[in-house]
């Protein structure tokens, strides 16, 4: 069954498109947008992750802005590469995008037969784009699984995470045009931690990209350490988790909102589980089996590790 993934390429993201990959679903295309870093940043370490995992699956260029409002990036955490890292960093290669952009190329997926099934991992501009143009197209999307928003607070702010505070306008318009959203948010996503203890495993793989994904890992998990915890959650990963195996997520229906002004509730995911209110609009992940989650994570960076 092919899925399609939209990205914005940190350490996450490849560890997310790993258990993809690792989970047997041909992956139709890879959809870029901007987040972790700008978009030209986003480029080249698509490029790098490429060549280095040797991925076949075609890469696509989406939007470089948010749909309204200035571009915010997570570079003042990542680092300027949108990926730190304690010693190797991705190739440096050319980053040579697929000349069809990333909404033709979406258009083209589901024009096919399906199911769609989509996966995204970033602010979701260019999904917002395909509902603004084609909404007709959109329409045949079956499933959406979004790694965004918070059920109880934020990271990027005290209300927003860093996905919705992005594009929350791209959110809105998602949810407006009645898509399939199964949202993965922060809550969910801070269950399944890795610890410094899981970088060694990695490197003791063995194979020509151990030490490559090892530090990568470790950079990863040092953002959380610096600031005084012991684990960083694997966000995306999870997110990934979600989609390839639903056998170990409990999702609930919601009415989900997103807020569009305020200083400091921009970006903010409203989720209201009451009956009797407003209509349903998706679901969000409320459970995961934890163990199950970190150990597919973990076992799809070692079988990486040791190729």
């Amino acid at each position: 069954m092919a899925v399609w993934i939209d990205s914005d390429i940190g350490f996450d993201d490849i560890a997310a498109i790993l258990v993809a990959c690792h989970a047997g679903d041909p992956i139709s295309g890879l959809s870029l947008v901007f987040g972790n870093a700008p978009l030209a940043q986003v480029e080249e370490n698509a490029a790098g992750a490429a060549h280095a995992f040797g991925w076949t699956f075609p890469v696509y260029r989406g939007r470089a802005l948010p749909v309204l409002g200035v571009l915010e990036t997570a570079q003042g955490i990542l680092g300027d590469h949108g990926m730190p890292t304690a010693g190797q960093r991705l190739p440096q290669v050319h980053a040579e995008m697929q000349a069809e952009t990333a909404f033709d190329a979406l258009c083209r997926f589901l024009t096919a037969d399906g199911p769609h099934r989509i996966l995204a991992l970033g602010p979701l501009t260019n999904l917002a784009a395909l509902c603004l143009a084609r909404p007709d197209l959109a329409a045949r999307i079956d499933e959406l699984v979004w790694m965004g928003g918070g059920v109880t607070s934020g990271n990027h702010t005290a209300s927003a995470e860093f996905n919705a505070l992005a594009d929350p306008e791209a959110v809105a318009i998602v949810i407006v045009h009645g898509l399939p959203l199964r949202m993965v948010d922060l809550d969910l996503c801070r269950k399944v931690l890795a610890t410094p203890a899981d970088v060694e495993p990695v490197r003791a793989a063995g194979g020509r990209n151990a030490d490559l994904i090892a530090d990568l890992l470790s950079g990863f998990i040092d953002i959380a350490i610096q600031r005084g915890r012991h684990a960083m959650s694997l966000y995306d990963a999870v997110a990934a988790v979600c989609f390839v195996r639903e056998d170990l997520v409990t999702w609930r229906e919601a009415r989900l909102d997103v807020e569009l002004q305020g200083l400091h509730t921009r970006g903010r995911t409203v989720v209201e589980t009451r009956s009797g209110r407003q209509p349903f609009n998706a679901s969000y992940a409320v459970d995961i089996d934890v163990e199950a989650a970190r150990r597919l994570i973990l076992d799809s960076l070692r079988n990486e590790a040791s190729r």
